[in-house]
């Protein structure tokens, strides 16, 4: 149990450590709207990877992996609203002086927070992360639990 716990965290770590799309999109947040808004994407984010674990563990992220047309699909969609947002960025630099007098800045977290937990739900990646890293460390922990091998550590 121990080899595999350690195993896991070394993967996770690597995962976590390795700048995506959503840590992209967490620092261009705060550096347009400052800690809270950062902090809001990140916890979209979060909100995200929840729904991919508990679609995992429902099966459905291994459905979505084994499917080609959905994988497909989820593909598209995901990189169609990175091009919405890198739009959106490029448009609001456009109009940098028009936005700071409209006071748009006061949604930015709640905005912030939705992009963060749409970026990471359309991120295909997600789904072949979660569908192959969690059920073996998960079938690992249960069988070992089952068959009392780990009582004694």
């Amino acid at each position: 149990m121990i080899e595999g716990l350690v195993a896991f965290a070394a993967v996770s770590a690597i995962v976590i450590v390795t700048p995506g799309q959503d840590t992209a999109l967490t620092i261009r947040n705060s550096l347009l709207g400052g800690r809270g808004t950062g902090l809001a994407t990140a916890l979209g984010v979060a909100g995200g990877q929840a729904v991919w674990t508990l679609a995992t563990s429902l099966g459905l992220a291994a459905l979505i992996v084994a499917s080609e047309p959905v994988f497909v699909a989820l593909k598209l969609v995901g990189a169609a609203y990175l091009v919405y947002l890198g739009v959106q960025s490029l448009l609001a630099a456009l109009r940098r002086r028009e936005r700071r007098h409209a006071g748009a800045a006061s949604a930015r977290p709640r905005v912030a927070l939705r992009q963060g937990a749409v970026s990471n739900l359309g991120n295909p990646k997600m789904a072949v992360f979660f569908s192959s890293l969690l059920p073996s460390s998960a079938a690992r922990s249960s069988s070992c639990s089952a068959s009392g091998c780990c009582s004694a550590a």
